[in-house]
């Protein structure tokens, strides 16, 4: 047993997002503004003002001691009639070192009463454009007009300048716990949106840990430099507790934070908050991360993400699929493409596609997804090509089953992947599945669909599991058993709840690969020109072939009405196209059909109207049939005689396809009969596909015919494998897929109910049943 982290970096996972009681405290005041705004305004509305005005007041607070020197730079900067872009590099210069600057001579204490409103715009106005966008994104000139409308401005004003956030009072790392504390308020005084754009504190401080935890040696040297990015940035969660955490590790190291985010208000809020935090606000963009990479040039140390689940790319699918048919691997969607109903992969290849370079340090990836990239798609599929890719590639680390309903906006099992290809040795070529499906514990008052929630011991006993690296047999948790409703009729022998456990098991990566091998039967058919076979042909085979019968059967083939037939077609097959009702209309489609007919009951005459169970003479007695009656038939009309005449029967012969010189090979086809190799036509009604298991230990086709001869051969001794279906990479025979079946891997047997016992409660509840009726009945 390999225990790599000791027990001191496991416990630093639950210690990050502490708050003081100064920090709670200030974050609390704050939030009271709400008071003032009830009634006037909703309340997820109120963080849409409140964090605004937080964050003007910092800005105002840090601009304080430098204020003085920007405003002495004005006039000589306007006077030199530069763009803006070159104005404010020079009045940056003025801040000694800040990101943002204010131009205006008044500040949240000069605003007056009168003109409260125009002053408060003009104020936000002569912001730099990285702060002032951040305002207008938060609509926020808008409420300032209706606050105004409300009576309110001068009120909230007033409150909010009483409070110092100037960075004498509270520090940038206090600061920014505070903004965090509202956008989690505000998260939760809107939670029926709030799963769109956030993402709960328990989840983001787990997901944080498991990616950062391998580094904890490093990220307590001095000088330390890290990037961080979060492609769905949100409001910055992820950010936010990853700065945290390497802050509580070294208070000196410099992490860098970039993101990119597609709602705009998410955005302002996400922006905000690495303002605060002295981020460069710069890294942060507005933009669709899939089609509109605003980072393509970065490459990052760690990345986190938590994508919308299960939300289809079909707005951007010929972007994506131009830069996977086009740049291949030297784009970002080498690997393969999802389906367009789920994008989630195509969050998880744009985060690989950022990782720094092994040389350079390497990088890791930690990435909330629901349960479908484990298994959807089969065999040679986008889906599966991706798995195969980060697989294959030795990517994986592990993935963590979380419990459901720990979101905001849905209930679903959901589930954390850990990626790196900075890989310990002992990982190496190894996945780690952790089950903690049972590691949570219900909420006071749910928050949307949020009703569980992990605590500080929940996520101790995941990053221990993960950072030991071990594995770890179901072991029974000390969690309270899930309570059951008590209404209606209660049985006296209920069934045995499973006990909730935690499991953790290590596979090889192989291990998850599969090759989907293509089992044939051979095509067994009889053949009998009957009259009623042959009546077939008097109508087309195909799509018209339903709707010429029913005209038939109402009109025959005079088609004297063609427009009672045309509406009777639009009635009853609205599916067909006009060009197809005007081919079923037209009189030489009818002929055509009659033609063929009467050419069938020519050669019925010589082949005669007995079934025959050998289609290998089919051929020969048509010949000689068409050669005796004078009959010429075209490949169509052949083809469609063929049809109509012949069916499936198990009991017939089976048909031969050909016949080689070569030596018999029954595995792959090649039957030796009657000192003949011959080749059978394959049913494809009967073609099966059997997954077999990667072993890299032995041959591929070792493998493949161990399994076929132990597995299909005892139950179909007339299959074999179609050799023609290889696989695109490798070349091999079956195709490569890859699926995690990780519900498989955890699951716990559970015996039924005992027969007795449900006799007994049917009997129980067929007397309650009968007492009923005669109470009715009296």
């Amino acid at each position: 047993m390999c225990v790599k982290y000791p027990y001191s970096f496991a416990i630093h996972t639950i210690n990050t997002h502490t708050m003081t009681q100064h920090t709670n405290n200030l974050a609390a005041f704050i939030w009271s503004l709400a008071d003032l705004l009830r009634g006037d305004f909703k309340q997820s509305q109120y963080g849409r003002i409140i964090l605004p005005f937080t964050l003007l007041r910092r800005l105002e607070g840090v601009l304080e001691d430098r204020k003085a020197a920007v405003l002495a730079q004005i006039d000589t900067v306007q006077a030199m009639n530069l763009p803006e872009e070159a104005q404010e590099k020079l009045l940056l210069r003025a801040t000694g070192g800040l990101s943002f600057f204010n131009t205006s001579k008044m500040d949240l204490a000069t605003l007056g009463e009168k003109d409260i409103a125009a002053n408060l715009e003009s104020y936000i106005q002569c912001f730099s454009k990285d702060a002032r966008e951040i305002f207008e994104y938060f609509k926020f000139v808008e409420f300032i007009g209706q606050l105004n409308d409300a009576n309110l401005l001068y009120k909230i004003v007033q409150k909010v300048r009483q409070t110092d956030l100037s960075p004498q009072a509270i520090s940038n790392h206090e600061m920014g716990l505070v903004f965090e504390e509202l956008i989690r308020k505000f998260a939760e005084s809107s939670n029926d949106t709030a799963g769109e754009h956030f993402t709960p504190r328990d989840i983001v401080r787990l997901t944080t840990a498991l990616v950062l935890m391998e580094d904890d040696d490093a990220l307590t040297k001095e000088g330390i430099v890290r990037t961080i990015y979060d492609p769905t940035a949100g409001t910055g969660g992820f950010l936010s507790s990853s700065m945290e955490y390497v802050f509580e590790l070294n208070p000196q190291a410099a992490i860098k934070g970039f993101g990119q985010e597609l709602n705009p208000e998410s955005y302002a809020i996400c922006k905000a908050d690495m303002l605060i935090k002295g981020q460069d606000v710069q890294n942060i963009k507005l933009g669709n991360t899939l089609s509109n990479d605003q980072l393509y040039a970065h490459k990052f140390d760690y990345m986190l993400s938590n994508p919308p689940f299960g939300v289809d790319w079909k707005k951007i699918e010929a972007d994506i699929k131009d830069e996977h048919t086009l740049k291949g691997f030297d784009g970002r969607f080498g690997a393969g493409l999802p389906r367009v109903s789920d994008g989630s992969l195509l969050f998880l290849l744009h985060l690989i596609s950022k990782m720094r370079d092994a040389a350079n340090g390497g990088a890791r990836i930690g990435i909330i997804l629901n349960g479908s990239p484990l298994f959807t798609g089969g065999a040679g599929s986008g889906e599966s090509e991706i798995r195969r890719y980060i697989l294959e590639a030795d990517l994986l680390e592990a993935i963590v089953a979380l419990p459901t309903d720990m979101f905001y906006n849905t209930g679903i099992s959901t589930y954390i992947w850990i990626l790196s290809n900075k890989k310990a040795p002992e990982r190496k070529g190894k996945v780690q599945l952790i089950n903690a499906v049972n590691l949570c514990g219900k909420m006071r008052k749910s928050l949307g669909s949020k009703r569980n929630e992990m605590d500080d011991t929940d996520i101790k006993t995941v990053t221990r599991a993960f950072g030991d690296f071990v594995a770890i047999a179901a072991r029974e948790l000390d969690k309270p058993a899930e309570q059951k409703s008590n209404r209606g009729r209660q049985s006296a022998n209920p069934k045995t709840e499973a006990a909730k456990t935690f499991a953790s098991k290590i596979f090889n990566s192989y291990e998850f690969g599969y090759r989907r091998i293509t089992i044939e039967r051979p095509l067994r058919e009889s053949y009998q020109f009957s009259d009623e076979r042959l009546a077939e042909l008097r109508f087309v085979s195909g799509a018209l072939n339903a709707a010429m019968k029913s005209v038939y059967a109402e009109w025959g083939e005079l088609l004297a009405a063609p427009d009672d037939i045309r509406r009777h077609l639009k009635t009853h097959f609205s599916e067909l196209k006009e060009g197809q009702i005007k081919d079923l209309l037209a009189p030489k489609t009818w002929q055509d059909q009659t033609a063929l007919l009467a050419k069938a009951k020519q050669l019925q005459h010589v082949i005669g109207s007995a079934q025959c169970d050998d289609m290998n003479a089919f051929e020969d007695a048509l010949k000689v049939a068409c050669k005796t009656a004078a009959v010429t038939l075209d490949s169509k009309e052949k083809k469609q005689l063929k049809d109509a005449v012949s069916w499936r029967n198990p009991a017939a012969e089976k048909v031969i396809k050909k016949i080689h010189k070569t030596t018999a090979n029954p595995l792959y086809g090649l039957f030796a009969v009657n000192n003949q190799v011959i080749e059978y036509q394959a049913d494809s009604d009967l073609r099966d596909n059997e997954n077999v298991a990667l072993n890299p230990a032995e041959t591929v086709n070792a493998i493949n015919e161990a399994y076929f001869i132990k597995e299909v051969q005892p139950h179909v001794a007339d299959a074999w494998i179609d050799a023609t279906k290889r696989d695109d990479k490798d070349g091999e025979i079956g195709i490569v897929g890859y699926e995690i079946p990780f519900n498989r891997h955890f699951y716990q047997y559970q015996p039924p109910r005992d027969l007795l016992d449900i006799d007994a409660d049917l009997d129980a509840v067929s007397a309650e049943i009968m007492k009923l009726l005669q109470e009715v009945h009296s």
